[in-house]
Formats: C-alpha cells, sequence, structure tokens
C-alpha cells in the first residue's frame, strides 16, 4: 500500500441533467483508493451550501481529506458539455476556493511523508494555489503532473516550471503538441517529441495518452505501448484521470511496465464506458477487456 497525496481541485461536474463530484485530482485519489492505496486530497471549498453537500458526498469514501473552508470565494463548478462522441468540454468558472489553498505545516508534513505526490496544471492557474503547490514540491519524494491544459486557465511558462519540478509527467498527444512546440520542438513522431520534453525538463518518466489509439510510456530510456481497448464511449469525463491513477498504482508497485501501462488503458476505457469520472471497476472487468483483443 502506498501513501499518496493529491492537491488541487475538487468541485462539482454539472451535466445537463445533474451534478457529479468531480475535479482530475480528486478523481484521481478515488481511483488510487480503489486500489487499496492510503490517500490523501488536499483542497477548498467554499463556506456555502455546495460545499456542505460537496464534503458529505467526500466523507461517503474512506479517503483523507485536508479541505480547508474559504469564506470569501465559493464552492467551485463546472459545467460539461457532451458532443455527439461522448467527449467533454468544460466551462470552469474563476475565482473559486481552491484558487485559495494555503501552505500550513500539516501539509508541509502530509506531502513530506507521502510516496507520490500527484497534481495538475488547472490549480496553477493563481497566485496563492501556486506557490502553495510550489513550496510542496520542494519536498516531495515524488511528484507526479497531470497536465490538464483548459483554455484559457494556463500560461506555457507555468506549465515549464511545474515540469522541470515533475519526476513524471502525464500528457494527452494534443498538450504534449502544443507545450513541446512552444518549446521549439519540431519533431514529428510521437517518440521524438517526449524525448524532447525529457531533454527540456530533465523528467525521465513520461506517459501520453492518445486517445482511442491507447497510451505510450517512456521509463527507463525505454518506449512501452498500448494500443487501446474497444469500448462504447458514454463520457470521456475522467478517463485520463483513472488512466493516471492506475498507472501511477503499477509502478509505484514495482509493476512490469508493459502490464502497468495495459491495465492503464484498460481502466481509462472501462471509465470512458459508463458515465461520470468515478464509475466503480471490478478485477474481473479489467481483466476481461485486456483479453478480449488477445490472438
Amino acid at each position: 500500500m502506498s501513501k499518496i497525496v493529491c492537491f488541487g481541485e475538487v468541485l462539482w461536474d454539472v451535466f445537463p441533467e445533474d451534478k457529479k463530484i468531480g475535479g482530475a485530482p480528486l478523481n484521481v485519489a478515488l481511483r488510487l483508493h480503489s486500489l487499496n492505496n492510503e490517500v490523501a486530497i488536499i483542497s477548498s471549498l467554499g463556506d456555502d451550501t455546495s460545499g456542505k453537500e460537496l464534503k458529505l458526498e467526500l466523507e461517503n469514501f474512506s479517503i483523507s481529506y485536508h479541505i480547508q473552508k474559504n469564506k470569501k470565494f465559493k464552492t467551485s463548478s463546472v459545467d460539461v458539455t457532451l458532443d455527439d462522441s461522448g467527449t467533454a468540454s468544460y466551462l470552469i468558472h474563476k475565482p473559486c476556493a481552491w484558487d485559495n489553498i494555503k501552505v500550513n505545516n500539516k501539509l508541509k508534513s502530509l506531502v513530506k511523508n507521502a510516496d507520490a505526490f500527484i497534481f495538475g496544471s488547472l490549480v496553477a492557474r493563481s497566485n496563492t494555489s501556486r506557490n502553495t503547490l510550489i513550496t510542496l514540491l520542494d519536498i516531495s519524494k515524488f511528484s507526479v503532473f497531470d497536465v490538464n491544459l483548459r483554455s484559457p486557465h494556463y500560461q506555457i511558462s507555468s506549465i515549464q516550471v511545474l515540469m522541470n519540478a515533475a519526476n513524471f509527467i502525464k500528457f494527452n498527444d494534443d498538450e504534449i503538441k502544443e507545450i513541446s512546440s512552444s518549446l521549439g520542438c519540431q519533431s514529428a513522431s510521437i517518440e521524438q517529441t517526449i524525448l524532447f520534453i525529457a531533454n527540456k525538463t530533465n523528467t525521465t518518466s513520461i506517459a501520453v495518452t492518445l486517445g482511442s489509439k491507447g497510451a505510450i510510456l517512456f521509463l527507463k530510456e525505454r518506449f512501452f505501448y498500448c494500443k487501446g481497448y474497444r469500448v462504447e464511449v458514454a463520457d470521456t469525463v475522467g478517463s485520463g484521470d483513472s488512466f493516471l491513477a492506475t498507472l501511477i498504482d503499477a509502478l509505484l508497485k514495482d509493476e512490469d511496465p508493459q502490464l502497468a501501462i495495459n491495465k492503464a488503458c484498460a481502466v481509462g476505457a472501462l471509465v470512458a464506458k459508463n458515465k461520470g469520472a468515478n464509475p466503480m471497476i471490478s478485477e474481473v472487468e479489467i481483466d476481461a477487456i485486456i483479453n478480449q483483443d488477445l490472438p
């Protein structure tokens, strides 16, 4: 069992028909918890009805939560729309409570004693939370950066600072292309682009999701590939988060990298097959989807 801390946005994903708890760090935390890790989430909620409802939802899960209460800013909500293929787009309101996560000794101790510290780029859009993040990164043993580009809530210069501080970076294919191009990369292949980022940031472990085409993992100077698994997509909300959680869980347990990326892609596909970011997924389902395409 690994001790893992996730830092960043906790919010309501508001769909046309209902709302569900979400936010990439929370989605990652919940999936890691389902994989029998000791997980803590650091965030902030508003002192409002929405925040109280969200905290009650959190209490249904056996994760440790360190949620600051903010009397000035509201609990975050994100308007989610789905296209005909189930691909999600997001309207993220600003400012909100998680823009103002403040550092303290309790958070420092939590991160210092964790096996991994997972964070995203969205929480770095504000000075307060970004400064807290940078402080915690300085004491983290193993930092995992979940790149999550949501226009207009990022700057490439800030992304580069966070990449430089990370031990492991996860992108989707569009994100790594945009970032590498902005930094001067002219490589056409995904492998050369990954090597460019690795050299530019001195980060030796990188994963890139490729949508329906699976994912690629660069680890210990080797590439590992998974072509993905066929499912009927309900929505893509949280699919990448569960991919990352499953991959990090396996790598912290020193599992074979090829098996790790296969399992991560399988879990990501199963999340996309269901509505919402955090469906329950069994080992039986995972094994079945991994084995479906074997010759």
